[in-house]
């Protein structure tokens, strides 16, 4: 007796099911599952039902050819309590980790994300996390971004990050960091095009090394850097934004040789001294502000220069001319 094509498309359709329930490996979650349970089960993780297959889940991404979970990223949620659980390093082929904006994520950087060593992506940032940055971290030989901003983290800044040689985009800004900037970030393998400090408590100068570097951004505003801030800048660099503000760099200005890429800069609340260099005129500034320093004599006229307001140039020693007072 045959089979009706009714009964074949049944059985088939049974089949695909079955096979498409089990895509998911039973190792990532039982490891999903585990962190589901170490934050009491939230309801931001509601979707995360044994039945069903985890590659379906909210917040999760499965590699499209092995299934396994490649992308974990649980941000936005209020509710969300207690501390990054350990089974986060149950899930070997995660390429993308990210706890994001969760104010009651609290504790240090778990020990268990070196064991995710095909991290490209880690995202810690805006959280409560506590403790210092760990050593670890300058393992995950894969990471391209690594931003830890807008936490309590405590402690200086290990020189071992700069080991990491795929390293694009580094966010340590928004905690209580101190400390020197360690020398060894002149030094990177890799370019790093994106570098946010700001917003700690760094002290002593910026590195002699980091004339080496191009950087695309860099903000170390809001600290207490001491000394030549001259170093970031150069003739030969493709340097965007540069923010040293409200820190206590004391160079003269005169001799900066800045980069004609340069469309951000921001010095206010220095201790920096000599004159605008006459080749700022050739800038596309979107944004200037020199305001309190120790600059002197007349401002440049041409380019952008007199679109700014006196409050980009206010409360130096002598500064003169458009917008602000003549010069006598």
């Amino acid at each position: 007796m045959s089979s009706s094509p009714s009964t074949f498309l049944l059985i088939f359709f049974l089949f695909f099911t079955i096979s498409f329930a089990e895509l998911c490996h039973p190792n990532d979650k039982k490891a999903l599952l585990n962190i589901k349970k170490a934050f009491n089960n939230p309801y931001i993780l509601t979707s995360w039902k044994p039945e069903e297959d985890c590659c379906t889940w909210y917040c999760v991404e499965c590699d499209r050819n092995s299934h396994r979970i490649v992308s974990l990223t649980i941000f936005a949620d209020t509710r969300l309590s207690g501390q990054i659980p350990p089974f986060v390093g149950d899930l070997p082929y995660l390429e993308n980790l990210m706890f994001h904006k969760l104010p009651n994520l609290t504790g240090p950087i778990q020990p268990a994300i070196a064991k995710l060593h095909n991290l490209k992506y880690l995202d810690l940032s805006w959280n409560t996390l506590t403790g210092s940055i760990p050593n670890f971290l300058s393992s995950l030989t894969n990471l391209e971004l690594l931003d830890l901003s807008f936490n309590r983290l405590t402690g200086s800044i290990p020189s071992s990050l700069a080991n990491l040689q795929r390293l694009g985009t580094l966010h340590l800004d928004r905690n209580k960091l101190t400390g020197p900037i360690p020398d060894s970030f002149g030094n990177f393998k890799g370019k790093i095009p994106y570098l946010y400090l700001s917003h700690n408590q760094l002290s002593g100068k910026i590195p002699t090394s980091f004339e080496r570097v191009d950087f695309n951004v860099i903000d170390l505003s809001r600290n207490r850097l001491e000394g030549d801030g001259s170093v970031i800048f150069g003739g030969k660099k493709t340097t965007e934004i540069v923010d040293l503000s409200r820190n206590l760099l004391e160079f003269d200005m005169s001799k900066v040789v800045l980069p004609r890429s340069l469309t951000w800069l921001d010095l206010n609340h220095n201790k920096i001294f000599g004159k605008i260099p006459v080749m700022a005129v050739n800038l596309q500034l979107q944004l200037l502000n020199v305001s309190y320093n120790k600059l002197c004599g007349r401002i440049p006229v041409g380019g952008k220069l007199q679109s700014f307001d006196v409050y980009s140039y206010s409360n130096n020693k002598c500064l003169c001319g458009k917008p602000l007072g003549k010069c006598k």
